[in-house]
């Protein structure tokens, strides 16, 4: 299942690899990547695929949210047809 991940934060060194290496210790792929700093604040929005991960959408949901807060992170993820479902209203 493809998810849209979308990270915020006040920007320093290390956010990507560290929501990289997130995702990867979950064994969620990335497909395609867009980031930008705009005024010190880090942006970044993911298409990453789930289909791999041995874990349910709500375990990868709830393990993001918690590492991000850990991190300074704002880390949140939503299935890719809800993301367009809310975006073609």
């Amino acid at each position: 299942m493809k998810a849209i991940v979308s990270v915020f934060s006040k920007d320093r060194i290390g956010i990507i690899a560290d929501v990289c290496t997130l995702l990867a210790g979950m064994r969620v792929n990335v497909l395609d990547l867009s980031q930008t700093i705009m005024d010190g604040m880090f942006t970044m929005v993911t298409l990453v695929d789930t289909a791999t991960s041995d874990l349910a959408f709500d375990q990868i949901q709830e393990k993001l949210s918690r590492s991000g807060k850990e991190l300074g992170l704002s880390i949140r993820i939503q299935r890719e047809d809800i993301f367009d479902a809310m975006h073609r209203i």
